[in-house]
C-alpha cells in the first residue's frame, strides 16, 4: 500500500484566508488532468456519499464551471465559478456554493512536480473571516479530504491500468 501525505489546513484566526496543501502518489500531468477533465472530476470531488453532475467545465481563461452535488435523498447542492487563469502550474477561479448566495471567493490551485509525485497548494480568499469560517463549518475540510482520498483511488487504478485514464 502506497504511504498517503493527508490534507493539511491552515485557517489562521481572524483571516479570510485559507491555505491547503496535500500530496499525491502520482505525475504531475495525472493530478492536473484529474482536475480539468470533467468526467475525473466528476468521480472525486466531495464525500463518496454525494453524486455529482458536471454541467459546465470550461477550463480556459474566462471559461466557466458549475456542478450539482446530490445526496441520497435528492437534495442538491449547487457551486459555479469562473476560471480566471490556466496554465499547467496554476488555476485561478472564483468559487461560489449557492446556498450562501454572494460569497464568492477567490482560489488559487499550484501543481508542483516532485519528481513522480504532485504537491497540490491551494489558496482560498473569502470576502470576510465569517464567510470562511462557515465554509468550514459546513464541512469543506471533511469533503476534500474524503475527495482527495477517492483521487487517490482513481489515480491509483489509472496507474494499474485498471481504469480509463
Amino acid at each position: 500500500m502506497t504511504t498517503r501525505t493527508g490534507l493539511s489546513v491552515d485557517a489562521p484566526e481572524g483571516s479570510s484566508t485559507l491555505r491547503y496543501e496535500r500530496e499525491f502518489e502520482a505525475p504531475k500531468e495525472a493530478v492536473w488532468r484529474a482536475h480539468t477533465d470533467p468526467t475525473i472530476l466528476a468521480r472525486w470531488v466531495g464525500p463518496r456519499r454525494l453524486t455529482m453532475i458536471v454541467k459546465e467545465y470550461d477550463v480556459r481563461d474566462g471559461g466557466k464551471w458549475a456542478f450539482t452535488h446530490r445526496d441520497p435523498d435528492g437534495t442538491d447542492f449547487e457551486f459555479r465559478g469562473v476560471f480566471h487563469s490556466v496554465t499547467p502550474d496554476r488555476i485561478i477561479q472564483t468559487f461560489e456554493f449557492l446556498g450562501a448566495p454572494g460569497h464568492v471567493d477567490l482560489e488559487s490551485i499550484e501543481f508542483e512536480d516532485l519528481g513522480g509525485r504532485t504537491r497540490l497548494v491551494g489558496v482560498a480568499t473569502y470576502l470576510t473571516p465569517e464567510a470562511r469560517d462557515s465554509a468550514l463549518q459546513m464541512g469543506m475540510e471533511g469533503g476534500m479530504t474524503e475527495g482527495y482520498e477517492r483521487l487517490d483511488e482513481l489515480l491509483d487504478e489509472a496507474a494499474a491500468g485498471t481504469t480509463p485514464s
